[in-house]
């Protein structure tokens, strides 16, 4: 799974189910708490105040789950500690 910064965030939470944990942990909360979010990861993070370069660590952070998602096929649990991203 290719993650950028136009992944819709519905595509990411419904294709990685991890990254809602991870967004959570960034302070993209209303995943969670009923209200949708609709439109991009991008779109999202500007939203919530983040910059360009949070954007781009997002993006990088989420592929990374993304990769080890792909490389592990017994868990959705990805192998990286997101605390000390």
């Amino acid at each position: 799974m290719k993650i950028t910064k136009e992944i819709t965030i519905e595509e990411l939470t419904e294709n990685l189910t991890s990254s809602v944990k991870y967004l959570m942990q960034e302070g993209i909360r209303c995943i969670v708490c009923g209200e949708p979010i609709w439109g991009t990861l991008e779109e999202a993070a500007l939203e919530k105040g983040f910059n360009q370069t949070d954007i781009e660590r997002f993006v990088s952070d989420l592929q990374k789950l993304a990769e080890n998602k792909d490389q592990d096929t017994d868990s959705d649990l990805p192998k990286i500690d997101v605390k000390k991203m």
